[in-house]
């Protein structure tokens, strides 16, 4: 449910506040132990609400590679299931983005987002409702992209629909701030519990 602790359990592991008790571990290292700059380089975030800055297309996707060769830009928008739509463009990857001229649509700046957090190549990925303010069609082109990116890394997927998740090896179901059930899909159903009834009510209307 909304408010249950999800986005806190993210800025945690950024250390973007510290925790009262307890500790965040990565490798079983504190990460209160690692360098800031250090962590946080190990570690993409794609981000419900996607932000395009001023500049062209391809200084967006470089944001946070600024020396990223062409063949590399071209690789993570092919990953991010965004480069044939920007090919299209008159100007291609060097289309000028502005808050004024907004050409995009949320569902290709969410992709554009994610060839940027694709092309830092991060250990750890952290997917935050990724796909809540698409349509269906644009959900499964961020659906695709997102399964290409969390290939062959850790990756924390938060979703409250349920579709993007189903494949997940754990699954971490969170109420009022705590862990109420966890396991694979299939265990969760079998539980017949919380996740289940959300699963099921989900489903009714897909």
């Amino acid at each position: 449910p909304t408010g249950s602790g999800k986005t806190t359990v993210m800025n945690l592991m950024n250390r973007f506040y510290d925790v009262d008790q307890g500790a965040v571990k990565i490798d079983d290292i504190d990460i209160r132990e690692m360098d800031l700059d250090a962590l946080r380089s190990h570690v993409g975030i794609v981000l419900q609400e996607s932000v395009l800055f001023s500049g062209t297309i391809r200084d967006n996707i470089v944001f946070g590679k600024p020396d990223a060769t062409d063949e590399e830009v071209v690789a993570a928008a092919q990953q991010a299931h965004i480069h044939d739509f920007i090919m299209t463009l008159d100007d291609g990857y060097q289309t000028a983005v502005s808050e004024e001229d907004n050409i995009f649509s949320t569902g290709q700046k969410q992709l554009i987002s994610i060839a940027r957090t694709i092309i830092t190549g991060p250990a750890l990925l952290i997917l935050d409702e990724a796909t809540s303010n698409v349509d269906t069609v644009t959900e499964s082109h961020i659906q695709k992209a997102m399964d290409n990116v969390i290939q062959g890394r850790t990756s924390f997927v938060i979703a409250h629909r349920l579709k993007t998740i189903l494949n997940a090896d754990r699954i971490i179901v969170l109420k009022d701030g705590r862990i109420i059930e966890e396991g694979s899909h299939q265990e969760l159903l079998d539980e017949k519990g919380f996740y289940a009834e959300l699963y099921n009510n989900q489903f009714v209307f897909e």
